[in-house]
């Protein structure tokens, strides 16, 4: 005859397991903590970029995870409160990038074109992070596509008009 604890070992086991299969269900975007982003106005060159400021650090986890593509008059700019060498990567995103990091004048130190996404966890091990040579203290994010279309050099420089 089973005994309530033999009974109970497997429920509970089975219970274990339905709720982490519902937990790894639930869409990305609900397990990560809402974040609203303030917005501003930059420069590159003459060239005017209305952006969402990822200025602190659950800002800058979210970044643009998860958002739509943005037209080219767009983008996020991430500031950070010293120069350093800061890491971006692709993960959960939904089109490629264009990435541009700046120093603390606004001059380019680094740029990537066309970074591919990462649209999924399970992606995580081959997810693309990218990392400059060189210190900075604002990095860019705009549509694949807009270092080309605007011809952006080494040489263009960073406005910042309101952050």
């Amino acid at each position: 005859m089973t005994t309530r604890n033999q009974a109970l070992v497997p429920i509970t086991i089975a219970a274990v397991i339905i709720g982490v299969v519902g937990l790894m269900s639930l869409p990305s975007d609900s397990k990560l903590e809402s974040v609203e982003f303030p917005r501003g106005t930059i420069k590159i060159d003459e060239i005017p970029i209305e952006v969402q400021i990822a200025d602190s650090e659950p800002r800058r986890v979210r970044g643009l995870m998860f958002q739509d593509q943005l037209p080219y008059d767009q983008g996020m700019i991430f500031v950070f409160e010293q120069p350093g060498l800061y890491r971006i990567w692709m993960l959960n995103m939904q089109f490629p990038l264009d990435m541009i990091w700046f120093d603390e004048d606004g001059k380019i130190v680094h740029m990537e074109k066309d970074v591919p996404p990462c649209k999924s966890a399970l992606e995580i091990t081959t997810c693309q992070s990218i990392i400059p040579d060189n210190e900075s203290l604002y990095v860019l994010e705009v549509t694949s596509g807009f270092i080309d279309l605007h011809h952006i050099t080494e040489d263009s420089v960073l406005t910042i008009i309101s952050i």
